[in-house]
C-alpha cells in the first residue's frame, strides 16, 4: 500500500498548471479594438478569470459599454464578437503564458508514481485544449474537463465525481489543487481536499479567506512521500 495519501489529483487551469493572464488580455484586447472598443487592464482581467472564457468576454463588454453581463449576454451583436474573440485567443495562445514553477516535474514524478492526474477548468474546450498543446501539456493528463465537456461546470462537483468514478479512487484518496474559491467550493461540494496557490486568480480576494485544508508555495508541496512511499 502506497505512503502517498493520492490516487487521483485534479488540477485547475489558468492560474494554477499555468500563467495565462497576459494573453487572455492581448485576446480580450485584440477583440475589443476591432469593434472599436477601448481597451481593459490587465488586472480587470485577472479578476474576471474563473467562469470560463467567455463569461470574461461578457464581463469585459459590459465594463466598456456600460452596460449589464446580463444585457451583453442577451445582444443580437455577442455572438459575432464572440468570434472575433475565439480567432484572437487561438492565435494568443502560448504567446504569452507559462507554466508555473516546478509544474511539469511534479506532474511526471506524480505520473510515474502511479497517481492519476485530471485537469478540471471552467474554460471552453477548445482554448482548453489549445493551451495545452501549446505547452505540450496534454499528454500528461489522464482526463481533461472543460466548461463544457458536462451539462455543468465548476463549482458544481461532476467533474470529479466523473473523474472519481472513472478510476474507481475513494473521495478520501483524491485532491483537487486549484487558485480560487471556486475550486475550494468545487472540491468541498464533492467532498475531497483541497489545496490552493496563492499565485493565481481569485477575483481579487484573498486566497485564505476560502478556507482551502492547505495553502501551498508551489507544485513541489505535491511530492513529498513519493520517493519513501516507492
Amino acid at each position: 500500500m502506497s505512503a502517498y495519501p493520492y490516487d487521483l489529483i485534479l488540477f485547475d487551469l489558468d492560474g494554477t498548471l499555468i500563467e495565462t493572464a497576459p494573453e487572455i488580455a492581448d485576446a480580450v484586447n485584440d477583440t475589443l479594438a476591432h469593434f472599436s472598443r477601448p481597451p481593459v487592464s490587465q488586472q480587470q482581467v485577472n479578476d474576471w478569470i474563473g467562469h470560463g472564457t467567455r463569461e470574461l468576454l461578457i464581463q469585459a463588454l459590459a465594463f466598456v459599454d456600460q452596460t449589464t453581463a446580463d444585457a451583453v449576454r442577451h445582444a443580437d451583436s455577442f455572438k459575432p464578437i464572440e468570434a472575433e474573440f475565439g480567432r484572437h485567443y487561438q492565435a494568443r495562445c502560448g504567446t504569452r503564458s507559462h507554466l508555473y514553477p516546478h509544474v511539469r516535474e511534479t506532474l511526471h514524478t506524480l505520473r510515474a508514481a502511479g497517481v492519476k492526474l485530471a485537469v478540471v477548468t471552467n474554460k471552453e474546450g477548445r482554448y482548453t485544449q489549445t493551451v495545452l498543446d501549446a505547452h505540450q501539456m496534454a499528454p500528461l493528463f489522464d482526463r481533461v474537463i472543460s466548461g463544457d465537456t458536462l451539462p455543468v461546470k465548476k463549482p458544481n462537483p461532476a467533474a470529479i465525481d466523473d473523474c472519481l468514478q472513472r478510476f474507481g479512487v475513494a473521495r478520501e484518496r483524491a485532491l483537487f489543487v486549484g487558485d480560487s474559491s471556486i475550486d475550494v467550493a468545487t472540491a468541498r461540494n464533492a467532498g475531497i481536499a483541497v489545496w490552493v496557490l496563492p499565485y493565481g486568480y481569485n477575483m481579487g480576494q484573498p486566497i485564505e479567506s476560502c478556507h482551502p485544508d492547505r495553502v501551498i508555495a508551489d507544485f513541489t508541496a505535491l511530492t513529498p512521500g513519493l520517493i519513501s512511499a516507492t
